[in-house]
């Protein structure tokens, strides 16, 4: 009778214990919407708001990125080719990584491209930054890759680019929003509905979670999830 009632507590606090760990777990990870593939490499985000696709869309690729991240220039063909074969959006974000001595800047020079000319030329720009990214060592060789860059695709780029410091300021608010949101590394991908977002930790499963948000998104019986 005393090993029942000793085996008995022991079940008890063990169920006990894990209760505990679930209830830490919920105060850290919002409940109901996160789900990350795969699941051990979860972000603990903090605001998870800037999730959603832009109107229109049902499924968006939200990232937060920096141009001097060689998994990002990784990354970046891979994220291309997903908006292409699905034709969904991509959500971009900048997350300067404290350190990195030319991507603030590069940032500034896509901004000012997405404001003055088209979000397309934009993101021309930043995918042959990613895929010149070893070539540019520092402010001097971005600054010569831009010139010829611009030139190639009949811009004129200015001596100055940002006089007003608006491009500069628009740089920042996105890392201020990565910070709020709990972003902690680049690349950051967020496959995202209205309703759920997954988090992609390894490249690889990219398109798995695009092939299960737009299930999701697009299958009967889809409700709300609340954050």
């Amino acid at each position: 009778m005393c090993d029942c009632r000793m085996k008995q507590t022991a079940r008890m606090g063990a169920m006990k214990n894990r209760l505990g760990m679930a209830l830490l777990l919920a105060s850290i990870v919002p409940a109901g919407a996160q789900m990350a593939m795969p699941p051990e490499r979860a972000t603990a985000f903090k605001d998870t708001s800037v999730f959603r696709p832009p109107s229109g869309a049902k499924v968006a690729i939200i990232e937060f990125e920096d141009l001097e991240c060689p998994l990002c220039a990784q990354v970046s063909p891979m994220v291309r080719e997903a908006m292409s074969r699905y034709h969904i959006p991509r959500v971009h974000h900048d997350f300067i990584i404290p350190g990195h001595v030319w991507s603030r800047q590069g940032a500034i020079y896509a901004r000012y491209l997405e404001d003055k000319v088209s979000l397309q030329m934009a993101e021309d720009f930043r995918k042959d930054v990613f895929a010149n990214q070893r070539l540019i060592a520092g402010p001097e060789d971005l600054q010569q890759f831009s010139r010829r860059w611009f030139q190639a695709h009949g811009q004129a780029m200015p001596f100055v680019i940002d006089p007003t410091g608006k491009c500069a300021a628009e740089v920042e608010a996105d890392c201020a929003l990565a910070r709020k949101t709990g972003v902690m590394h680049t690349p950051t991908l967020v496959v995202a509905t209205a309703h759920r977002w997954i988090e992609v930790t390894e490249p690889d499963q990219l398109y798995a979670a695009i092939d299960r948000a737009e299930a999701e998104a697009n299958g009967p019986g889809t409700h709300a999830v609340s954050r």
